[in-house]
């Protein structure tokens, strides 16, 4: 079949003209918008391929096939300005790819499999793009030498071009092409020394932006094929519950309705536009039988965490004596509570298939595109090679695309559609009922304290182990390392100290990772505590916490630097606080302050966040500050509003009218201080998700005295009309 490449004029015009005239049925048209990664195969042919990531072409461009996906983290920028640094290529003629499913080839090294998640996109690809550009740099130069017969090292590369520093002679890299194909990769290329860094370091404007701001960026969601119809689902609104009956005589009254697809767990309409595949469904008139959760309620999760939360756990970490260090001075406890939370990414869930008996090709937005690929597999029974999976960018992640269920949903409606396209799209009360929740969680704290200080502190996290599920071979000896994550690396020399983890699932919900993950629980939970024990021991409560960072520079570091720009001491007026929070989280340091005000009615408004961070070398510093700015934004939402409430094995949600967000006229001004470091760089996509709740919670504690233990915020305790 022959692929299109270059389209002119808009992707809806061009199928409108060949809807009409028929022309191009014959074609396989790569859904694809000219500014996002090429959804073609990768094809090295013709091109200076040394390794995985980088293909040079004759025409001077630089392709990067891109291992992660672009969900508004920054990546499709970061990671260019990595290899455009290391490569010494011109960073305004570099194209981006997204790479194909491949484990093998574009496995997260962190993680092992092909994966874009836990804040460590520019964590686990640093070194492997650096040495990906050097071992290239160094195959153009040494072509190059060969050329003019001269050392290498007479040599320099600088903006796509090899220099010969003696006589001014240059190549571009378009050039060497050719000869640089037939040299050996170098096996330990040198890297730059930082300090010599052109690029990295530098604020660049996101290359995502423009065709983001009008409207020509293709994401999932937008994916259009000839002749496709569309299709939108009913999911069991019970885990595990079956369809009874459908009556769905009114739906196929509907025009445009082409069809009524009734599965053993789901139901969907096909119409040939989107209004009527939805006006369809919602004439259906369908019976459940709910199953075995059918009665599954929020009041039973939480008495089962509870319960499950007293028996001991798995010893994820053990320091001194802890029986000894609780036995010393004065004796504090505490229990702290996370809801279940949904992920309510902008785009709602969704997958475009075209089935054939040889062939099935989806399109999509994930985070996981490789086990897209290899579940669709399983699901047919097809070989891998004849599952064709092509990313787009995301309209938010959050976790929620780690999961394949969405696409899984889309083929088995694809198996009944005799070849037609089919775009699958799910309601945003479909989307909202039908998650993979964030867990809820329940942390109990013991602590010891003598002359101000910490002696003994033990720690229980109960909650779901998602790692159980979604990568077994993580979880080990009944310790999940994400449940446990913050806690047990947490930066405060405490001698005696224990964390254990106690899991507990949840009946009738599936759990998975959001935002934060494990450390927007700890952090919570541990940095509340320790506000607590400050008050208990009459210390203030940044003094407090710095006293026990002799061991953790870089965590005084930023605790000093947010005090100073937060003004911290200053006065304020009745019922306003401060709090502070401080975390080691996906390889960052960061501290933040957040100054609130509680009204009388127990509401909260938000005056003045300020935040330090150290994530170590700062590839781009404008994306530094946008991700901490959306990440607290995101969760303040979650400690204002977040919850999940379940009634009769059913989620209690439907929209953004009982989901809320955080709006703009509640964000306050939200300053990021970067430290400068030369330490490997850290994740910063989650790290304000995890640090903004605790902080809110201890400025509403400094403000009022009330010790809120739970979220969300709850503005009758705030406001006297109930106890805590």
């Amino acid at each position: 079949m022959a692929i299109i490449e270059n389209i002119s004029g808009t992707r809806r015009n061009l199928l409108k003209g060949g809807l009409a005239s028929g022309l191009l049925l014959a074609f396989h048209l790569p859904v694809r918008a000219a500014n996002e990664p090429e959804q073609v195969p990768d094809d090295p042919t013709g091109k200076f391929a040394p390794n995985a990531f980088i293909r040079i072409a004759k025409d001077g461009k630089t392709i990067l096939v891109m291992p992660q996906v672009e969900m508004g983290q920054g990546v499709y920028t970061a990671i260019p300005m990595i290899l455009a640094e290391e490569l010494d290529a011109d960073y305004s003629k570099i194209v981006l790819e997204h790479a194909p499913p491949d484990d093998k080839l574009y496995a997260n090294p962190i993680f092992g499999i092909q994966v874009t998640g836990n804040s460590n996109s520019i964590r686990a690809f640093w070194k492997p793009l650096r040495n990906a550009g050097a071992s290239a740099r160094a195959m153009l130069v040494q072509a190059a030498a060969q050329q003019w017969k001269v050392d290498p090292a007479s040599c320099t590369a600088s903006n796509g071009e090899v220099i010969h520093t003696a006589t001014g002679r240059r190549l571009a890299y378009a050039a060497l092409v050719d000869s640089a194909s037939k040299l050996t990769p170098p096996k330990n290329p040198p890297l730059k020394d930082p300090k010599n860094f052109k690029i990295i370091g530098k604020p660049m404007k996101r290359l995502d932006t423009p065709n983001k701001t009008d409207g020509k960026v293709i994401y999932g969601i937008d994916a259009m094929l000839p002749g496709m119809k569309f299709a939108t689902i009913a999911q069991s609104p019970v885990l595990g519950g079956k369809v009874g009956h459908v009556d769905d005589s009114a739906a196929k009254k509907i025009p445009g309705v082409h069809k009524v697809i009734v599965l053993d767990d789901m139901v969907a309409v096909v119409g040939d536009h989107m209004w009527a595949a939805k006006s369809g469904l919602d004439a259906l008139i369908v019976t459940w039988n709910d199953g075995a959760n059918g009665r599954v309620s929020s009041e039973q999760i939480w008495h089962e965490l509870r319960a499950g939360s007293k028996k001991d756990g798995v010893v994820a970490k053990t320091r001194g004596d802890i029986r000894k260090g609780l036995s010393q001075g004065d004796k504090f406890e505490a229990a702290y509570e996370m809801p279940l939370l949904a992920h309510a990414t902008m785009e709602p869930m969704n997958c475009t298939v075209h089935l054939t008996p040889d062939l099935c090709e989806i399109w999509l937005g994930s985070q996981v595109i490789a086990r897209v690929q290899q579940t669709a597999a399983t699901l047919l029974g097809y070989p891998l090679e004849k599952v064709k999976a092509y990313n787009h960018l995301l309209g938010g992640g959050f976790g929620r695309r780690l999961e394949p269920d969405m696409a899984l949903s889309a083929v088995r409606v694809a198996q009944h559609m005799d070849g037609v396209p089919v775009k699958v799209v799910w309601t945003r009360e479909e989307d909202m009922q039908h998650d993979v929740y964030r867990p809820a969680y329940r942390d109990t704290i013991s602590a010891s304290l003598s002359d101000g200080k910490i002696v003994g502190l033990k720690y229980r996290v109960s909650g779901s182990a998602v790692l159980a599920r979604w990568l077994p071979p993580a979880f080990q000896k009944g310790i999940d390392i994400d449940a446990v994550d913050s806690a047990v690396d947490t930066p405060y020399n405490i001698p005696n100290f224990h964390v254990e983890f106690t899991r507990v699932e949840p009946p009738g919900l599936t759990t998975g990772f959001w935002r934060g993950v494990g450390p927007n629980n700890n952090v919570f939970a541990i940095e509340c505590f320790m506000d607590e024990l400050a008050r208990k021991v009459g210390k203030d409560p940044v003094a407090f916490r710095r006293d026990m960072l002799d061991t953790s520079p870089r965590a005084r570091g930023v605790l000093d630097l947010v005090a100073k720009k937060s003004g911290w001491g200053d006065p304020l007026p009745p019922r306003t606080g401060r709090g502070v929070s401080l975390q080691p989280s996906f390889g960052s340091f960061i501290a933040s302050v957040i100054e609130a005000e509680v009204d009388k009615q127990g509401e909260v408004r938000l005056r003045r966040i300020t935040t330090a961070v150290d994530t170590g070398i700062a590839v781009n510093p404008d994306t530094i500050r946008a991700q901490l700015q959306g990440g607290l934004i995101f969760g303040l939402t979650a400690a204002l509003y977040g919850d999940v409430p379940i009634k009769n094995g059913r989620v209690q949600l439907s929209n953004f009218n009982d989901y809320r967000m955080l709006r703009i006229d509640q964000t306050p001004p939200i300053d990021v201080h970067i430290v400068k470091s030369g330490e490997a760089p850290g994740g910063i996509g989650e790290t304000g998700a995890t640090s903004g709740p605790p902080a809110l919670r201890n400025a509403i504690y400094a403000a009022t005295g009330i010790a809120l233990r739970r979220l969300p915020i709850d503005r009758d305790v705030l406001a006297g009309r109930k106890q805590a």
